[in-house]
């Protein structure tokens, strides 16, 4: 093997050791907020906060989630092997897509129709709240529909033994919850009841993001074991 190939093979091993470790801890920071996300819709439920906090909390927490999970997912595609890069691109392409229409709905939320309604003016912004079957409302469930298929479409994307069969059958998870979510946005009487429908989500999103953000962590131990084998 030539010297410039070495070089090419080492530099592409530092270039991998970096992406994993970015991709660790935007996983890491991706299921942060979503389940500090999950925790502020539970007590809102359980009446704990009121408006504005109450929404001020969601759409924040929920915000935090898009560019890390965005970030997770792009270095999942980086990370992938070229014989199965088709699945991860595809699945990042799924996020995309869910990060436009929650970006959309949650800085709407946030820096226009809260600050407007606190000052009075709510018939002006009401078509614009993220109420059951309004627009927005439409944004929000497609959004999370196409983060299911983002983790679905990524499957593939694993290997089906070791850890990444860990992190194949959380993505299967969160993909099966998935339709649960899209009852509960599109089903046409909403309710507090038909809320917790979808509570498994709860769980599989954030163990998901968890468990690829492990697996980064692993790609990157191993890595750095066979690099330095006396430390």
């Amino acid at each position: 093997m030539s010297y410039s190939s070495i070089e090419e093979r080492e530099n592409e091993s530092r270039v991998n050791n970096s992406i994993n470790k970015f991709g660790f801890w935007a996983g890491l920071i991706a299921f942060g907020s979503t389940t500090a996300f999950v925790i502020v819709q539970v007590l809102q439920v359980m009446g704990v906060f009121y408006f504005p906090i109450d929404e001020i909390l969601i759409y924040g927490t929920s915000l935090c989630i898009v560019i890390p999970f965005v970030l997770e997912m792009l270095a999942l595609h980086y990370v992938t092997p070229a014989d199965k890069k088709f699945w991860s691109h595809g699945a990042l392409v799924f996020t995309i897509i869910y990060s436009v229409f929650v970006t959309a709905n949650y800085v709407v939320q946030l820096a226009t129709v809260i600050p407007m309604k606190l000052k009075g003016a709510v018939d002006e912004v009401r078509i614009l709240e993220q109420t059951p079957h309004s627009l927005f409302w439409d944004f929000d469930a497609l959004g999370y529909i196409f983060m299911g298929l983002a983790m679905l479409m990524a499957i593939p994307a694993f290997e089906k033994k070791g850890f990444q069969k860990w992190v194949r059958i959380s993505f299967f998870a969160n993909a099966v919850v998935t339709p649960l979510i899209t009852f509960v946005y599109f089903y046409p009487s909403f309710s507090v009841k038909l809320l917790f429908l979808g509570f498994p989500w709860g769980i599989t999103a954030p163990l998901a993001m968890l468990m690829l953000a492990m697996m980064f962590r692993k790609n990157y131990k191993i890595k750095y074991r066979h690099e330095n084998p006396k430390t």
